[in-house]
């Protein structure tokens, strides 16, 4: 697959060669969406909580005697019964929502995401934007330049940068991310992706690579297998 590469000034001046098992993926709605949900749940922080009778401030007295007044029996003032009291069953902050998703199924998740972005033409590639200093107006004109960035974008770099971080971040609708960090869930949210050509080209999340350590342990798998169906 084959995609303009375009420079500063909104040109294109070549073109690059990407991998159809990165930007070439078939779309799977149930596969992107366990992972999706799942990235999403491992973000949230759970920070509900309530306060059961032994936390409540206070209650240490019994209310009223035992026998004699007449009166329900009570042995403090902060039973779940009572207003002010403790909550029964409540939500807790150190309840965990975080999901395991395997990284073969988390990979497979971008690929598709960026394939259908690169699909429907929500995908471009700039030269590499190196600064000096922070320039947020020099940024903007280079980003306005191209036409999937006019109405917001995810500027994907080969590396963390401070100058384009710190540019990037008084304009409106833009967002900044290094191309080891991307995910499926942010890529959905993005409503165009603006590759920086050095996060495509070197050996980042973007680039295929031979997963050795799976397919090793499938040949050790077989290997056993094989074994086993020989002493039977």
């Amino acid at each position: 697959m084959k995609i303009p590469v375009y420079d500063h000034a909104g040109t294109q001046v070549r073109e690059a060669e990407l991998s159809d098992a990165v930007f070439g993926v078939p779309f799977r709605n149930d596969l992107v969406h366990q992972v999706t949900r799942a990235q999403a749940a491992n973000r949230r922080q759970g920070t509900a909580h309530t306060k059961d009778r032994s936390e409540v401030s206070g209650g240490g007295r019994k209310p009223w005697r035992q026998k004699g007044t007449g009166r329900a029996r009570h042995g403090s003032s902060r039973s779940p019964l009572w207003a002010g009291g403790g909550v029964t069953f409540g939500p807790r902050s150190e309840k965990g929502y975080g999901q395991t998703i395997p990284k073969h199924m988390r990979r497979k998740a971008l690929c598709m995401v960026l394939s259908a972005k690169m699909k429907n033409g929500l995908c471009t590639i700039l030269e590499d934007v190196r600064m000096e200093k922070p320039d947020t107006k020099h940024l903007k004109n280079i980003l306005s330049k191209l036409p999937v960035a006019k109405k917001g974008a995810m500027l994907i770099l080969p590396d963390m940068q401070d100058s384009v971080l710190l540019s990037a971040r008084n304009i409106p609708n833009i967002q900044t991310m290094q191309a080891t960090d991307l995910n499926a869930l942010d890529l959905l949210k993005a409503r165009a992706l603006v590759l920086c050509e050095g996060s495509v080209s070197n050996n980042t999340a973007l680039s295929p690579h031979e997963r050795k350590g799976v397919c090793a342990w499938r040949e050790r798998r077989s290997i056993c297998v094989q074994g086993v169906r020989e002493r039977e």
